[in-house]
């Protein structure tokens, strides 16, 4: 055999060796060569290149320690993302990782989104990373007893995604349009209500360009799915209207300062109803009254005698029965206590300063009792 003959055979089977060892390094791997399909010389080609770079791909694919955020643009190309990876300082080599992306068919799975991109990770992994889309997102988290203003104050305060507080604020006071008719538990409210007591309270996870409509949604539909129908039954139990529950439970969430009495201040609440007396609840008072500058806040404390004959339809101590509507976004289990309130004879009850825990109540069945707890305390 002559020189030209040992030589192609030299090459055939050192062909041979690359492909057997790229081979085997791809079912390793978990690559696609083991799939069955057949090669085309431009497989062939990657599969060479690829092997001759082994050792490259289990390398880290950047030079930083430190991940960072990577958008893939919607209809980009695996060129154009590799040169942003190279640009970005998140991968050294853009033919290795485009051949890679190539011979696997990742090209063109690539998905448009947010990415945390770690520079530490091999090409194979990084290229698993981008074509799986992550949602980067947000934390708002509202107080339980906040009213409309105060929930527009925080998104004020704490810019969020793409969420205006003025418009937060104007669609919940019914002053932007949105359309109700999704939300089956506000059906029948009245188009000058506002949306306060149905902003569920709580902490929630928003992608980066949510705005108020998503928002308002995203709440309305967690008072949905939290107030279940065993509550909506003991509401109805109660003799109250959705409506009206989540107005008593807006009042027993400002009042109660302790969770453990909130099913007996529903309770009390309830018996004072059904004896025709007023509630005589102070957030009733605070929530007409509204902002306050000199204090800077929404619920006054304390209240004066002149306050508590307020001519408002809210203020439960001028007028008997429930407001027209809830003064302010209760917490669950305010709504559990409306909906399954402790039966006691109490009709009265006021801040116990002796009390062990802090907030608590004391609770009295006669007028008597109820001003000597009063007296005791001041």
């Amino acid at each position: 055999m002559g020189c030209v003959g040992r030589s192609v055979l030299l090459l055939v089977v050192l062909t041979a060796c690359v492909s057997a060892g790229l081979l085997f390094y791809f079912q390793w791997r978990g690559g696609d060569l083991g799939n069955g399909r057949s090669l085309q010389p431009r497989d062939i080609y990657l599969q060479t290149y690829l092997a001759t770079h082994a050792d490259e791909l289990e390398q880290p694919a950047g030079n930083g320690f430190t991940p960072a955020p990577f958008t893939i643009a919607p209809g980009e190309s695996a060129d154009a993302i590799a040169a942003n990876l190279a640009a970005a300082g998140l991968l050294n080599d853009s033919e290795l990782f485009l051949n890679y992306l190539r011979f696997n068919g990742l090209d063109a799975q690539l998905e448009a989104g947010e990415y945390i991109v770690d520079p530490q990770q091999t090409i194979p992994q990084m290229a698993a990373t981008l074509t799986t889309a992550v949602v980067r997102e947000e934390t708002v988290r509202f107080v339980e007893g906040w009213r409309l203003e105060q929930m527009a104050d925080y998104l004020t305060d704490n810019p969020t995604a793409n969420i205006d507080a003025s418009q937060f604020l104007a669609i919940t006071q019914r002053q932007a349009a949105f359309d109700l008719t999704p939300y089956t538990f506000l059906a029948g409210l009245p188009p000058t209500t506002t949306l306060e007591g149905y902003l569920f309270p709580d902490t929630y996870r928003v992608p980066l360009d949510a705005d108020a409509v998503y928002l308002v949604d995203l709440m309305l539909r967690t008072f949905e799915r939290r107030v279940t129908p065993s509550m909506q039954q003991g509401f109805q139990a109660q003799g109250l209207t959705i409506h009206q529950a989540v107005t008593l439970a807006a009042i027993v969430e400002r009042e109660a300062v302790v969770a453990s009495e909130r099913p007996i201040i529903a309770g009390v609440f309830y018996n004072r109803l059904a004896q025709g007396i007023k509630l005589e609840a102070d957030p009733t008072v605070q929530y007409p009254l509204g902002y306050q500058p000199e204090t800077d806040n929404w619920w006054k404390s304390p209240l004066w005698l002149d306050d508590l004959a307020l001519d408002s339809p809210y203020n439960t101590y001028v007028y008997t029965g429930l407001p027209p509507g809830p003064i302010a976004n209760p917490s669950l289990s305010s709504l559990e206590a409306v909906a399954f309130p402790t039966q006691t004879e109490f009709i009265f009850f006021v801040a116990d300063c002796a009390a062990a825990v802090s907030g608590s109540h004391a609770f009295s069945v006669t007028y008597e009792e109820h001003l000597a707890n009063v007296q005791r305390c001041r």
